[in-house]
This record gives structure tokens, C-alpha cells and sequence, in this order.
């Protein structure tokens, strides 16, 4: 297992890029949240073994089919266990 904080840039905003995220995470079976950020970016910490992990970073890099993926900053983390993957809207 291992965890990850990703940083997506781009247009990545008031495209589902947080649904679209989350619907990739359950069907890899990431655990983790996504939530958008007053900078226009899109933040994800996201846990899963190897192939799941190296599965949805390459779909990160994509993203769902309205987005302009620009760069993914990404840095791994310690393990946080979460039990789901949630869409975290704004405070």
C-alpha cells in the first residue's frame, strides 16, 4: 500500500474532474478524497497497492473528457487508512 497527495493544474474545474475522479478511485479500489482549491487546482490524497495506485495516476494525468490536464505534482505520504474515497466540497 502506499499514499499519495496529488496536485492537478490545468483546467480541471467545473469539468467533473472530482466525480470523475472518484468513479476511477471505486473502480480501482483507491481509498483517499478530492476536493477542489481556491487556486483553481484540484487536490487528491489517494491509497491502494501498486497497480491501482500507477492505474489512476495515469488517469490523473488525463482526466475526464472537458479537462486540460496541465501538470500532477505528486509526493508520497504517510498512509492514512481511509476507508472510502469522498468528493470533499468547499468549506
Amino acid at each position: 500500500m502506499k499514499h499519495l497527495n496529488l496536485t492537478v493544474y490545468g483546467r480541471v474545474q467545473r469539468v467533473f474532474f472530482r466525480a470523475s475522479t472518484k468513479a476511477v478511485a471505486d473502480q480501482l479500489g483507491v481509498k483517499g478524497l478530492v476536493t477542489n482549491r481556491p487556486d483553481g487546482t484540484v487536490y487528491i490524497e489517494a491509497e491502494g497497492d501498486d497497480f491501482a495506485m500507477e492505474n489512476f495516476l495515469e488517469w490523473c494525468h488525463e482526466g475526464p473528457i472537458n479537462a486540460k490536464v496541465e501538470k500532477v505534482e505528486t509526493s508520497e505520504g504517510e498512509l492514512k487508512n481511509y476507508r472510502n474515497f469522498e468528493v470533499v466540497k468547499k468549506a
